[in-house]
């Protein structure tokens, strides 16, 4: 602050003054060129303050503490007159600039540019001031856009860490790579954590609550980074730990880690051959529409096997709901559905009186529907479809038991399928070395040979591709152990591995029960 030597004056003058990321290679934008030309306008006997926002950006009011300051000022009447170098020091935003504008107004506040020399008091003078601010906010918008744009760009083109939000479990280091240097993520020392709480949480009995619970045990720091490197680290609750179990930037990425993000509608950047099972990958966004995956120049900390179970089972605890219901009542609430409306059936309990005894039964939630069933209670006994899911969860995992050892065995028709693969891309070879040399009818022939053969390796990946699908060795030792335990497990810990395995189960009186496994 710095006043002139009259201090009994009523009022003062503020001079506003603030330089934007967009300004520091103006040297007459300076903040102390900006308060040398500002004090040239003010009166001989004036008072004086200085309100200085520094590097503060004109987009948000709210986030300059001397403006806020300034405003708190001429609310209280403190202030007579504002000068400012250009009116958009106030604000890009022309919104906000014409708010604060009349705010000042309304307080009898005059604001006085240096080098926008028009008098806002008129109704010219406002037109003017209008169609500058115009511009400005034109010209922040186009910056923003440049500056997105930019990045959206940089990201699909390359796989260094790009700035912004800390990653958890890395820090990064800049580094050389293809020639271009840049900052590459490298592991932290709380990158054990991360593969922790992978390794953790893919049981099928493990809940994010028993994750939190385990590192607070072990006094674990789970502190969650601060967008804001200059901030503390706040804790991290279990949303947080939850989003951090599903980022692909964790997982050593192979060729199923790549088909699994196109089912969920990723645009890929880079070529299946890309994801060598070693490098973590960076999710961008351009809208909310059109969100993609890029290869980063880092390593992953979590096998691509983990990653793939953590998102499985995570996609099923999502899907089934327990509609309200206590898990308690049985392990398989929020997975029984109506074969007919699909609307779920509800576990309830019934206690006779003459023996204190409870009776559980179902009640069909689609009966209440408009559009629903007419039937409201169902005949079928919990405790019959109970041991008949548990019977053929049982069986499914023998199956898959089998179907893991079948697929060690040699397969000759897939051997078969590869042999006709590589004659393929021989021949095609072999006719491409002939066009050099081939007159025009040869050419024809060519082209049309090299089409044909084409197609026919498309259809033979194809079938490899489909075999490979059919054969997916999936890890059964989590789901063995607890089901040869049955009979100690709690309720929940049941519902757990149901909801794991089962993707959802329908019933009816009249057709019975039908299992729908999601492995």
């Amino acid at each position: 602050m710095k006043t002139t030597a009259n201090t009994n004056a009523t009022g003062i003058v503020a001079i506003y003054v603030r330089r934007s990321v967009g300004d520091k290679d103006n040297v007459s934008f300076s903040i102390d060129s900006q308060i040398s030309e500002c004090i040239k306008s003010v009166r001989e006997g004036e008072n004086y303050e200085v309100y200085n926002d520094g590097d503060k950006s004109g987009k948000n009011v709210e986030k300059r503490p001397d403006f806020m300051r300034l405003v708190s000022d001429v609310r209280e009447g403190h202030i007579k007159r504002i000068i400012v170098k250009k009116y958009d020091r106030f604000s890009r935003n022309m919104r906000d600039y014409l708010n604060i504008t009349n705010m000042f107004d309304s307080y009898g506040v005059g604001v006085v540019s240096t080098t926008q020399d028009f008098n806002t008091e008129t109704i010219e003078g406002r037109m003017m001031r209008n169609n500058i601010l115009n511009f400005a906010e034109y010209e922040r918008e186009t910056i923003a856009l440049r500056v997105a744009d930019a990045y959206n760009t940089k990201s699909m083109e390359t796989g260094f860490y790009l700035g912004g939000q800390t990653y958890y479990g890395y820090t990064y280091e800049r580094r050389i790579v293809n020639g271009k240097k840049g900052s590459v993520l490298i592991p932290s020392d709380k990158a054990e954590v991360i593969k922790t709480a992978y390794q953790l949480y893919r049981s099928p009995n493990t809940s994010l609550q028993d994750l939190m619970v385990y590192f607070r045990e072990n006094e674990i720091q789970i502190n969650r980074p601060s967008k804001n490197s200059k901030k503390e680290h706040t804790n991290m609750d279990r949303s947080h730990f939850s989003t951090l179990l599903e980022s692909p930037l964790y997982v050593r990425a192979d060729k199923a880690v790549y088909e699994f993000l196109v089912s969920k509608g990723y645009n890929m950047v880079d070529d299946i051959s890309a994801y060598d099972g070693i490098h973590g990958l960076f999710r961008h966004r351009k809208d909310s529409e059109d969100k993609y995956i890029k290869v980063g120049y880092h390593e992953g900390l979590v096998n691509a096997e983990t990653w793939l179970a953590v998102q499985d089972k995570k996609s099923h605890n999502t899907n089934t709901a327990n509609n309200g219901q206590r898990v308690k009542h049985s392990w398989l609430v929020g997975l029984l559905k109506c074969e007919y409306c699909n609307f779920a059936v509800n576990i309830k309990r019934k206690e006779n009186k003459t023996n204190n005894k409870q009776r559980r039964y179902y009640l069909d939630s689609g009966a209440y529907k408009s559009d629903g069933c007419l039937k409201k209670r169902l005949t079928t006994r919990p405790d019959y479809v109970e041991e008949l899911v548990f019977k053929a969860m049982k069986e499914r995992i023998n199956a898959l038991e089998i179907a893991k050892r079948e697929k060690r065995k040699p397969d000759t028709e897939t051997e078969k399928l590869k042999a006709e693969k590589i004659r393929c891309d021989d021949e095609i070879r072999k006719l491409m070395e002939k066009l050099a040399d081939a007159d025009e009818v040869l050419f024809d022939y060519i082209q049309s040979r090299v089409k044909s053969i084409h197609e026919k390796k498309l259809d033979i990946v194809e079938k490899l591709n489909k075999k490979t699908r059919k054969h997916k060795e999936i890890d059964t030792a989590p789901l063995s152990d607890p089901m040869n335990r049955w009979e100690e497990l709690t309720v929940e810990e049941k519902h757990t591995l149901a909801v794991t395995m089962i993707d959802k189960i329908t019933i009816s009186d009249e057709n019975g029960v039908n299992i729908k496994f999601s492995i």
